[in-house]
Protein backbone atom coordinates (compact mmCIF):
# COMPACT_ATOMS: atom_id res chain seq x y z
CA UNK A 1 0.00 0.00 0.00
CA UNK A 2 1.23 3.32 -1.06
CA UNK A 3 -0.23 5.36 2.09
CA UNK A 4 1.01 8.93 0.21
CA UNK A 5 -0.50 8.30 -2.61
CA UNK A 6 -3.81 6.92 -1.25
CA UNK A 7 -4.27 10.39 0.72
CA UNK A 8 -3.20 12.35 -2.49
CA UNK A 9 -5.72 10.62 -4.49
CA UNK A 10 -8.33 11.36 -1.66
CA UNK A 11 -7.69 14.88 -1.50
CA UNK A 12 -7.01 15.41 -5.30
CA UNK A 13 -11.12 13.91 -5.70
CA UNK A 14 -12.15 16.38 -2.86
CA UNK A 15 -10.48 19.43 -4.70
CA UNK A 16 -12.23 19.09 -8.11
CA UNK A 17 -15.60 17.95 -6.56
CA UNK A 18 -15.01 21.24 -4.58
CA UNK A 19 -14.95 23.16 -7.76
CA UNK A 20 -17.85 21.57 -9.51
CA UNK A 21 -20.02 21.51 -6.33
CA UNK A 22 -19.57 25.34 -6.20
CA UNK A 23 -21.40 25.79 -9.86
CA UNK A 24 -23.94 22.88 -9.90
CA UNK A 25 -26.87 24.35 -10.74
CA UNK A 26 -26.01 27.66 -11.53
CA UNK A 27 -26.63 29.31 -14.90
CA UNK A 28 -23.32 27.58 -16.98
CA UNK A 29 -22.14 27.80 -20.03
CA UNK A 30 -22.44 24.57 -21.94
CA UNK A 31 -20.43 23.36 -25.08
CA UNK A 32 -21.09 20.22 -27.29
CA UNK A 33 -18.25 17.35 -28.36
CA UNK A 34 -18.79 15.03 -30.16
CA UNK A 35 -22.61 14.61 -30.00
CA UNK A 36 -25.88 16.25 -28.59
CA UNK A 37 -25.08 14.67 -25.26
CA UNK A 38 -21.90 14.81 -25.08
CA UNK A 39 -20.99 18.08 -23.18
CA UNK A 40 -18.23 20.11 -21.41
CA UNK A 41 -18.58 23.23 -19.19
CA UNK A 42 -15.91 25.32 -17.96
CA UNK A 43 -16.37 23.86 -14.82
CA UNK A 44 -15.06 20.60 -16.07
CA UNK A 45 -11.66 22.27 -16.99
CA UNK A 46 -11.68 24.13 -13.35
CA UNK A 47 -12.07 21.15 -11.83
CA UNK A 48 -9.42 19.02 -13.76
CA UNK A 49 -6.81 22.19 -13.27
CA UNK A 50 -8.09 21.67 -9.71
CA UNK A 51 -7.11 17.63 -9.40
CA UNK A 52 -4.10 18.69 -11.43
CA UNK A 53 -2.18 21.14 -9.03
CA UNK A 54 -2.80 19.22 -6.16
CA UNK A 55 -1.20 15.65 -7.40
CA UNK A 56 1.54 18.22 -9.79
CA UNK A 57 2.44 20.07 -5.68
CA UNK A 58 3.30 16.36 -4.64
CA UNK A 59 4.49 14.53 -7.79
CA UNK A 60 5.57 17.26 -10.56
CA UNK A 61 6.76 14.46 -12.71
CA UNK A 62 3.87 11.68 -12.70
CA UNK A 63 2.21 11.37 -15.94
CA UNK A 64 -1.82 12.57 -15.95
CA UNK A 65 -4.24 10.63 -18.09
CA UNK A 66 -7.46 12.97 -17.79
CA UNK A 67 -10.48 13.63 -20.18
CA UNK A 68 -10.32 17.67 -20.84
CA UNK A 69 -7.57 19.17 -22.52
CA UNK A 70 -4.37 18.24 -23.41
CA UNK A 71 -3.85 15.41 -20.40
CA UNK A 72 -2.48 12.22 -22.00
CA UNK A 73 -5.66 10.08 -22.92
CA UNK A 74 -4.03 6.86 -22.51
CA UNK A 75 -3.07 5.08 -19.31
CA UNK A 76 1.16 4.21 -19.57
CA UNK A 77 2.70 0.79 -19.71
CA UNK A 78 5.29 1.69 -17.31
CA UNK A 79 6.02 4.08 -14.46
CA UNK A 80 3.60 6.27 -11.96
CA UNK A 81 0.45 8.18 -13.61
CA UNK A 82 -2.96 9.69 -12.57
CA UNK A 83 -6.35 8.58 -14.18
CA UNK A 84 -8.24 11.58 -13.33
CA UNK A 85 -12.07 12.76 -14.33
CA UNK A 86 -12.95 15.72 -13.16
CA UNK A 87 -17.07 15.78 -13.30
CA UNK A 88 -18.13 12.07 -14.42
CA UNK A 89 -21.42 12.28 -15.54
CA UNK A 90 -21.65 16.20 -17.10
CA UNK A 91 -24.92 15.36 -19.04
CA UNK A 92 -26.21 15.03 -15.25
CA UNK A 93 -24.00 17.71 -13.93
CA UNK A 94 -25.70 20.10 -16.54
CA UNK A 95 -29.41 19.21 -15.85
CA UNK A 96 -29.29 19.40 -12.26
CA UNK A 97 -29.55 15.85 -11.81
CA UNK A 98 -27.33 14.60 -8.50
CA UNK A 99 -25.35 11.78 -9.76
CA UNK A 100 -21.94 12.78 -10.62
CA UNK A 101 -18.67 13.33 -9.54
CA UNK A 102 -14.79 13.56 -9.55
CA UNK A 103 -12.46 10.49 -9.80
CA UNK A 104 -9.03 10.04 -9.26
CA UNK A 105 -6.68 7.17 -9.48
CA UNK A 106 -3.03 6.68 -8.38
CA UNK A 107 -1.83 3.76 -11.03
CA UNK A 108 1.87 2.00 -11.45
CA UNK A 109 2.95 0.59 -14.58
CA UNK A 110 -0.98 0.62 -15.51
CA UNK A 111 -2.42 -1.02 -12.56
CA UNK A 112 -4.38 0.87 -9.86
CA UNK A 113 -2.97 1.24 -6.24
CA UNK A 114 -5.21 3.86 -5.13
CA UNK A 115 -8.82 5.47 -5.91
CA UNK A 116 -11.13 7.48 -5.06
CA UNK A 117 -14.52 9.01 -6.06
CA UNK A 118 -16.28 12.09 -4.75
CA UNK A 119 -20.04 12.86 -5.17
CA UNK A 120 -20.60 15.81 -3.36
CA UNK A 121 -24.33 16.09 -4.19
CA UNK A 122 -25.12 12.59 -3.23
CA UNK A 123 -22.76 12.95 -0.02
CA UNK A 124 -21.10 10.12 -0.51
CA UNK A 125 -16.96 10.10 -1.09
CA UNK A 126 -15.39 5.94 -2.14
CA UNK A 127 -11.84 5.30 -1.93
CA UNK A 128 -9.59 2.85 -2.08
CA UNK A 129 -6.29 1.60 -1.12
CA UNK A 130 -5.90 -1.51 -3.10
CA UNK A 131 -6.75 -3.69 -0.15
CA UNK A 132 -10.11 -2.25 1.18
CA UNK A 133 -13.18 -0.22 -0.64
CA UNK A 134 -14.72 2.44 1.72
CA UNK A 135 -17.73 4.68 1.36
CA UNK A 136 -17.98 7.85 3.60
CA UNK A 137 -14.77 5.89 5.75
CA UNK A 138 -17.09 2.86 6.36
CA UNK A 139 -15.61 -0.27 5.06
CA UNK A 140 -17.95 -1.80 1.79
CA UNK A 141 -17.78 -5.06 0.39
CA UNK A 142 -20.11 -6.12 -3.04
CA UNK A 143 -23.11 -8.05 -2.38
CA UNK A 144 -23.73 -11.87 -1.75
CA UNK A 145 -26.08 -12.05 -3.83
CA UNK A 146 -25.99 -15.52 -6.41
CA UNK A 147 -29.66 -15.97 -7.81
CA UNK A 148 -29.65 -13.79 -10.68
CA UNK A 149 -33.43 -13.11 -10.77
CA UNK A 150 -32.38 -11.11 -7.03
CA UNK A 151 -29.81 -8.54 -8.77
CA UNK A 152 -29.55 -5.58 -10.17
CA UNK A 153 -27.55 -4.89 -13.34
CA UNK A 154 -27.04 -2.27 -15.45
CA UNK A 155 -25.81 -1.03 -18.86
CA UNK A 156 -23.01 1.62 -18.92
CA UNK A 157 -21.14 3.84 -21.04
CA UNK A 158 -22.99 5.09 -24.29
CA UNK A 159 -23.75 3.90 -27.75
CA UNK A 160 -23.77 5.92 -30.53
CA UNK A 161 -27.32 7.11 -32.70
CA UNK A 162 -25.89 3.72 -35.11
CA UNK A 163 -25.05 2.04 -32.47
CA UNK A 164 -28.86 2.14 -30.14
CA UNK A 165 -29.35 -1.34 -31.55
CA UNK A 166 -26.71 -2.41 -28.96
CA UNK A 167 -28.25 -0.36 -25.88
CA UNK A 168 -31.51 -2.06 -27.17
CA UNK A 169 -30.08 -5.58 -27.07
CA UNK A 170 -27.94 -5.22 -23.57
CA UNK A 171 -31.44 -3.56 -21.64
CA UNK A 172 -33.03 -7.18 -23.31
CA UNK A 173 -29.95 -9.34 -22.30
CA UNK A 174 -30.48 -7.97 -18.73
CA UNK A 175 -34.16 -7.87 -18.68
CA UNK A 176 -33.69 -11.97 -19.67
CA UNK A 177 -31.47 -12.80 -16.80
CA UNK A 178 -31.96 -10.17 -13.72
CA UNK A 179 -34.25 -9.17 -11.59
CA UNK A 180 -34.19 -5.23 -12.40
CA UNK A 181 -32.21 -2.61 -14.40
CA UNK A 182 -30.81 0.67 -13.81
CA UNK A 183 -28.95 3.19 -15.83
CA UNK A 184 -27.41 5.98 -13.58
CA UNK A 185 -25.61 8.02 -16.59
CA UNK A 186 -22.09 8.17 -14.57
CA UNK A 187 -19.96 5.46 -15.04
CA UNK A 188 -17.57 6.00 -12.26
CA UNK A 189 -21.06 5.82 -9.65
CA UNK A 190 -22.16 2.64 -10.96
CA UNK A 191 -19.01 1.11 -10.66
CA UNK A 192 -18.59 2.43 -7.06
CA UNK A 193 -21.89 0.68 -6.11
CA UNK A 194 -20.94 -2.12 -7.19
CA UNK A 195 -18.36 -1.92 -4.89
CA UNK A 196 -20.34 -1.26 -2.00
CA UNK A 197 -23.24 -4.02 -3.13
CA UNK A 198 -25.76 -1.86 -4.09
CA UNK A 199 -25.69 -2.71 -7.80
CA UNK A 200 -24.74 -6.42 -8.55
CA UNK A 201 -23.28 -6.24 -12.26
CA UNK A 202 -22.18 -3.70 -14.51
CA UNK A 203 -21.55 -4.31 -18.22
CA UNK A 204 -20.89 -3.08 -21.65
CA UNK A 205 -19.12 -3.85 -25.07
CA UNK A 206 -17.60 -0.93 -25.34
CA UNK A 207 -14.10 -0.11 -24.80
CA UNK A 208 -14.48 2.36 -22.07
CA UNK A 209 -11.89 5.31 -21.49
CA UNK A 210 -9.45 5.09 -18.77
CA UNK A 211 -11.16 8.08 -16.62
CA UNK A 212 -14.82 6.59 -16.36
CA UNK A 213 -13.70 3.19 -15.43
CA UNK A 214 -9.90 2.56 -13.41
CA UNK A 215 -10.86 3.87 -10.12
CA UNK A 216 -14.15 2.26 -9.98
CA UNK A 217 -12.62 -1.17 -11.30
CA UNK A 218 -10.20 -0.66 -8.59
CA UNK A 219 -12.95 -0.46 -6.22
CA UNK A 220 -14.74 -3.52 -7.23
CA UNK A 221 -11.69 -5.43 -6.59
CA UNK A 222 -10.68 -4.41 -3.30
CA UNK A 223 -14.09 -4.75 -2.27
CA UNK A 224 -14.56 -8.49 -3.39
CA UNK A 225 -16.01 -8.30 -6.64
CA UNK A 226 -14.87 -9.25 -10.18
CA UNK A 227 -13.79 -7.30 -13.52
CA UNK A 228 -12.75 -8.91 -16.69
CA UNK A 229 -13.47 -8.23 -20.56
CA UNK A 230 -16.01 -9.64 -22.83
CA UNK A 231 -13.99 -13.06 -23.19
CA UNK A 232 -13.61 -13.50 -19.84
CA UNK A 233 -10.11 -12.19 -18.83
CA UNK A 234 -8.86 -10.07 -16.79
CA UNK A 235 -10.15 -6.79 -17.09
CA UNK A 236 -7.62 -3.44 -17.89
CA UNK A 237 -7.42 -0.08 -18.91
CA UNK A 238 -7.21 -1.02 -22.67
CA UNK A 239 -9.94 -3.68 -22.71
CA UNK A 240 -12.64 -4.35 -25.36
CA UNK A 241 -15.95 -4.40 -22.81
CA UNK A 242 -16.47 -4.73 -19.30
CA UNK A 243 -18.42 -6.73 -16.79
CA UNK A 244 -17.94 -6.02 -13.30
CA UNK A 245 -20.15 -8.02 -11.20
CA UNK A 246 -19.92 -9.43 -6.86
CA UNK A 247 -18.26 -12.04 -8.24
CA UNK A 248 -20.93 -14.82 -7.68
CA UNK A 249 -23.06 -14.14 -10.51
CA UNK A 250 -20.28 -13.07 -12.93
CA UNK A 251 -20.96 -15.89 -15.44
CA UNK A 252 -24.36 -14.40 -15.69
CA UNK A 253 -23.49 -11.04 -16.36
CA UNK A 254 -20.96 -11.84 -18.63
CA UNK A 255 -23.27 -13.96 -20.68
CA UNK A 256 -25.32 -10.65 -20.87
CA UNK A 257 -22.57 -8.68 -22.32
CA UNK A 258 -21.60 -10.99 -24.46
CA UNK A 259 -25.44 -11.21 -26.08
CA UNK A 260 -24.69 -7.38 -27.01
CA UNK A 261 -22.94 -7.95 -30.10
CA UNK A 262 -25.95 -10.24 -31.28
CA UNK A 263 -23.55 -13.23 -31.83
Amino acid sequence: MDEDRVALARRAAEAGAAVAADRFRTDIDVEHKNGKTDVVTQADRDAQTAVVDVIRERYPDDAVVGEEDEELKDVPDAGPAWVIDPIDGTNNYVRGTRVWGTSVAAVRDGEPLAAATNLPALGDVYWTDGETTYRDGERVTVSTRSDPEACVVTPTMWWNFDERDEYGRACQAIADRFGDLRRAGCAQAELAAVADGSLDGVVTNLRAYPWDTVAGVAMIRAAGGTVTDLAGDRWRHDSVGLVASNGRVHDAVLAAARDIDGE
